[in-house]
């Protein structure tokens, strides 16, 4: 009786974080499991004295064949008095192989010894930087190398690699403090949502329900803009947006719209003057952008009925060619430029840490880093500085169609 043949059935593929199966190969190597060879050192002097003894080679045979076959007369002695003790063609290319071979075991004993000389000399920058490579493996991302010397390979790639580390210490750094602040700001609303509901549950007699339930609704909400922030900050970091032709005076309109009720509510003026600024960039994002400069210019500007006013222009940059900008500037309290320096850094606020008691100017502290990745993603520079009389000036500087287009 024939048996029906066995499915093949595909391996299975092991847990994430599990071990594969014994004997199966995942394709990746583990450090220390790649098979030895000979050094770089080694395999120059060796190439090096390949290259001495052939042409050392080849320059006694050039030698031994013109010994050979010229002349092709036969040899005697010049003097008489010799003549018959001359010797013969035979003897003399027996002395000349004689001697070869000596010259030969003499150029390999000096090619090997020069050669391993010279190759540690050659690649002396190149521990170096491995040096520097394994303390960066550890962990110490603020060591260079600081190779000198005069430009050549070495020097590219030392200088290459202290650019790699001073951008990944920048990176770990800053990755440090956004979890900090991150984890921060995520726990004080939930901590205030456990401190209400402990409350009701220990005089539930004694609650506004209805003040509670909006109180609630209120720190709920907050959390869900902060995750949300968190998450376009997060996506602005690890893909590149889909850029097209676009105007970035069509972004800021379309966020004069979103923000006017608001600016309204505030009894802060908007004022716009917008020119055409061709672009080539992601629609979505720029205008996000532009409703986060507005947001930031609207909630941080004079008390309600103190006359607070917010300007926005568009158009070409007068100051860099082939460029375009957007500039919003607010009336507002006196800033310092130590901290408009910080003001694009995650979970900094212009007035501090503190949450802000009117919830219509209270903020999350993203706004101005998600314009700042915006910025970025579109090889843009964002510049603040504070204004002379008081407030804020944010300018958002963007290549122009023509810029894009070599680049």
């Amino acid at each position: 009786m024939n048996k029906p043949p066995r499915a093949e059935h595909p391996p299975a593929e092991h847990p994430p974080g599990g071990h594969p199966p014994r004997g199966r190969r995942t394709g990746k190597r583990r450090p220390g499991s790649r098979p030895r060879r000979l050094t770089a050192r080694m395999r120059l002097t060796l190439s090096y004295t390949l290259f001495a003894v052939t042409a050392g080679v080849l320059c006694l045979a050039v030698v031994y064949v013109g010994m050979r076959y010229v002349p092709n007369y036969p040899l005697t002695s010049s003097n008489p008095r010799y003549r018959s003790d001359a010797p013969s063609r035979q003897e003399i290319l027996h002395s000349l192989l004689t001697a070869s071979g000596y010259a030969l075991a003499l150029l390999t004993a000096v090619g090997l010894i020069g050669g391993w000389l010279i190759a540690g000399r050659v690649l002396r920058p190149l521990q170096d930087i491995t040096r520097a490579a394994h303390r960066a493996a550890s962990g110490a991302l603020e060591h260079r190398i600081a190779l000198t010397g005069p430009r050549d390979e070495f020097t590219d790639l030392s200088d290459a690699f202290d650019e790699m580390l001073a951008r990944l210490q920048r990176s770990f750094e800053a990755q440090q403090r956004f979890a900090a602040n991150a984890s921060h700001e995520l726990r004080t609303p939930l901590a205030i949502t456990r401190t209400m509901l402990q409350v009701a549950a220990a005089d539930p007699a004694g609650q506004d329900w209805n003040r509670l339930v909006t109180r609630l609704q209120d720190t709920n909400q907050r959390g869900i803009e902060i995750s949300e922030a968190l998450l376009q900050l997060a996506d602005l970091g690890h893909a590149p947006p889909d850029l097209a032709p676009t105007d970035l005076a069509t972004a800021t309109q379309e966020a004069l719209a979103a923000v006017r009720d608001e600016a309204e509510d505030l009894g802060v003026t908007l004022t716009a003057d917008l020119h055409a600024a061709p672009t080539t960039g992601n629609p979505v994002l720029l205008r996000q952008a532009a409703v986060n400069l507005l947001h930031n210019a609207l909630r941080h500007n004079l008390p309600a009925g103190a006359g607070g006013r917010v300007t926005v222009t568009t158009g070409a940059d007068p100051e860099q060619p082939g460029r375009v900008r957007l500039t919003v500037s607010n009336t507002g309290p006196q800033l310092t430029e130590e901290a408009v320096a910080t003001f694009t850094e995650p979970f900094l606020r212009g007035r501090g840490r503190t949450a802000e008691t009117d919830p219509t100017r209270r903020g999350h502290g993203l706004g101005l880093a998600i314009v700042a990745a915006v910025t970025d993603a579109h090889h843009g520079e964002l510049h603040l500085a504070p204004a002379p009389a008081g407030g804020l000036r944010a300018t958002l500087t963007l290549p122009g169609p023509a810029a894009e287009e070599t680049r």
